[in-house]
């Protein structure tokens, strides 16, 4: 073991030691709570961004794409919308079972409401999960995950297509709407 190693490790040992008597403690579970109640709001907020994005478009834009390899801008949102659905009910919420109607994929108003749904099923999965059941591992393409960082995937992924999505708003000269975070 080299000598950053070393030290890193003692640091580590060190923090675990000073820890430990929180995590056992009321306080952990109230900070828990508090961060799952945070994270639901971050989600609320993410989902609010994500219409108002879907909005701001117009109808006739939705077929644009920046570039012939890159995604419309209604198919970036219907990305989104069935990634939260497959993370939450492959992953986070197995009980429940996706509605498979065949509903056509086309419109904006109909994306937007798909959207809208989509956040309503990561909602579900944010607020049922506790903390035992966020430590469980599953089976992911990417190697077994947490059902914490599956959670954590459905931020980043919505993230960053939003961040891309906001680039083709200017691209149309439209001003992206004001940034809610957490």
């Amino acid at each position: 073991m080299n000598k950053h190693h070393e030290i890193m490790s003692k640091y580590t040992v060190l923090l675990l030691l000073l820890i430990s008597p929180l995590l056992s403690s009321k306080s952990f579970a109230q900070q828990s709570d508090a961060a799952a109640t945070e994270l639901e709001t971050k989600w609320q907020n993410l989902k609010a961004y994500a219409l108002e994005i879907a909005e701001v478009m117009p109808a006739e834009f939705y077929t644009f794409k920046p570039t012939p390899e890159q995604m419309t801008f209604q198919s970036q949102l219907t990305h989104m919308a069935r990634n939260i659905e497959k993370l939450s009910y492959s992953y986070l919420l197995p009980d429940e079972q996706p509605d498979e109607s065949d509903m056509i994929l086309d419109g904006k108003a109909t994306i937007v409401q798909i959207l809208g749904d989509a956040f309503d099923v990561g909602s579900r999965a944010h607020q049922r999960l506790s903390e035992q059941e966020l430590d469980e591992k599953v089976s992911f393409f990417a190697g077994p995950m947490t059902k914490r960082q599956i959670r954590e995937l459905l931020h980043a992924h919505q993230t960053h297509h939003l961040g891309q999505l906001i680039v083709y708003l200017r691209l149309k000269g439209i001003e992206p709407p004001k940034y809610v975070g957490w």
